[in-house]
């Protein structure tokens, strides 16, 4: 879980520094704060839950979603601002981002769902993630410090998965916004898989 974890908070650091000028915080701050307060619901599911179960029941819904998105029409909610479902939105995440590292796939369906263009998407869960994967860390410390702690060498991880970011970055200069949604839903039919036959 830590050389998952160093990973990854090393891709979303770099990937909030990319996109600093078009986060809107007060847009983020719901997510977080529905986040931070189911994280406990989370970390305790994750020590009392057999990961087998779950797993497979968060990888198969992903890759269903993934796939029936891609083989239709794309879904748009309309209307304005939405706080308590970006709320609501945000607790789910701080729920599965314990149990299997993955707190912002709630996040990065719902931005699908409201007909964000590319940037505003990344912008509201790029930092969302690395703010919950920086909680869920220290809150594994702090009640399982074996499962939680990271080891120096952890961090080396957290190269080659930089690397990928500053390629991946490129890439989504180049995407338009539909090509972008595209492989959104393709990472998540990819997790999804992973996650299930982990």
């Amino acid at each position: 879980m830590s050389v998952a974890l160093s990973a990854s908070i090393g891709i979303q650091a770099y990937s909030v520094a990319g996109l600093w000028r078009s986060i809107r915080w007060a847009r983020c701050a719901r997510f977080i704060l529905g986040g931070l307060a189911a994280l406990p619901v989370g970390i305790v599911l994750r020590l009392h839950l057999e990961p087998r179960a779950y797993a497979l029941a968060i990888g198969a819904a992903l890759a269903a979603y993934g796939i029936y998105m891609l083989l239709r029409r794309p879904v748009v909610l309309k209307g304005g601002e939405r706080p308590a479902a970006d709320v609501l939105v945000g607790a789910l995440g701080g729920i599965t981002g314990p149990l299997a590292a993955l707190p912002g796939t709630w996040l990065t369906i719902w931005c699908g769902l409201r007909g964000w263009d590319k940037v505003t998407q990344r912008a509201a869960y790029q930092p969302y993630i690395l703010v919950m994967q920086l909680a869920g860390l220290g809150a594994l410390v702090l009640v399982k410090p074996q499962q939680g702690a990271l080891a120096g060498a952890h961090l080396a991880y957290a190269l080659p998965g930089l690397a990928g970011a500053v390629v991946g970055l490129r890439f989504f200069r180049w995407m338009s916004d539909t090509q972008f949604q595209r492989a959104i839903y393709l990472a998540l039919i990819g997790s999804g898989l992973a996650l299930a036959l982990k």
